[in-house]
């Protein structure tokens, strides 16, 4: 049995522009840890390599967050096989040709399939390396040439677009590939499939940076025996989360009941008064990342039109009449019909709840 750890897309040194500099610097600070968590990670579960499926670097990289690359992977001991995406492509400043790399490192440097052999597991390890921030099809000429068990792949590709300008990678490509687990970045959000024998995943990147990555975030182990499998690690890092609350409900239902450093935005919407979101956040200062929006419309009079001659009037005086005969439960779904109704006839969009 093989075990791997399999991560990608660190976007290190990104510029993380966010509302306050302190934020700035939580996410800063918290992207250059990546490395050394995923590192202990790996020597945790006694990994036999690692996998890194390019984007480690965001483009532009200082002379920490190199070191802390440099340290974090001479530290797992194990073969690192890495391939360069379109954000830390091969070129002239590239860190991958200039930077000397521990000796258990190995870089895929060209834009063509290469392998390396570990003979000590029986394994093949396949990959290359974008050149430029465009890459065609890396598998799409790949004849293989498998001489031992297993066998592995590490590419930065798209499996979700066929005319992707960052090396695209069909299913019947990664069927063809006769690899036993093809390792993808690129694709920010977790996700696999299987095409023919082999399993092609990718681990999403380990910390979001705003709310378009939101939810856990993580790498993946995988377990090359029989069966290929994969195990979802997530990583202690800040998440992002974009919600909607009607106004009214407390924010405590949309929270989770002890304080943290995670980003929540939190849109409010419905009818309501105006509201004082400072006060309402300053309730919660224990989510100091708390962000507040209203979309909120102004309060209407559900029942203004009761009892006059109309065919509207007439339904919300029925409406309003069946109010003093009902229980408190149904009364509630009175008052619901009431107010959707309402927001119908006044040309508003309605979610129901």
């Amino acid at each position: 049995m093989i075990k791997i750890l399999h991560s990608a897309d660190w976007h290190l040194d990104s510029p993380l522009l966010f509302r306050n500099p302190e934020q700035s610097r939580l996410l800063r600070n918290a992207l250059r840890q990546i490395p050394g968590k995923i590192a202990a990670l790996c020597k945790q579960e006694g990994c036999d390599m690692m996998l890194l499926s390019g984007d480690l670097f965001d483009g532009a990289y200082s002379a920490d967050t190199l070191q802390a690359v440099k340290t974090a992977l001479a530290e797992v001991s194990v073969p690192v096989f890495i391939a360069p995406g379109n954000h830390d492509y091969i070129g002239q400043e590239s860190p991958w040709i200039s930077e000397a790399w521990p000796e258990n490192v190995h870089i895929f440097t060209h834009p063509v399939m290469e392998s390396v052999t570990l003979e000590n597991l029986d394994c093949q390890v396949y990959g290359a390396g974008f050149t430029g921030m465009d890459c065609d099809g890396l598998l799409a000429d790949f004849a293989p040439k498998h001489t031992k068990r297993y066998a592995v792949g590490v590419l930065h590709g798209d499996p979700t677009q066929v005319n992707s300008p960052y090396c695209p990678v069909t299913a019947q490509q990664v069927q063809n590939s006769g690899f036993d687990y093809l390792a993808l970045g690129h694709i920010h959000k977790g996700d696999q499939f299987r095409a023919g024998k082999t399993l092609c995943a990718w681990p999403g990147c380990p910390m979001g940076r705003g709310y378009d990555e939101q939810g856990q975030k993580g790498v993946l182990i995988v377990t090359l025996d029989e069966a290929v499998a994969t195990r979802f690690v997530p990583l202690d890092a800040p998440k992002f989360f974009d919600l909607e609350l009607p106004a009214g409900q407390p924010l405590s239902d949309a929270l989770p009941p002890v304080g943290n450093y995670d980003f929540y935005r939190i849109t409010l919407t419905g009818p309501s008064e105006p509201l004082d979101l400072g006060a309402l956040a300053a309730e919660y200062s224990r989510f100091p990342n708390l962000e507040l929006r209203d979309r909120t419309t102004p309060p209407v009079d559900v029942w203004g039109s009761a009892g006059s001659d109309t065919f509207e009037g007439i339904y919300f005086g029925l409406l309003q009449d069946a109010l003093t005969a009902a229980d408190s439960d149904t009364q509630r779904h009175i008052r619901l019909a009431a107010q959707i109704s309402r927001q119908l006839l006044d040309g508003q969009e309605v979610v129901l709840p």
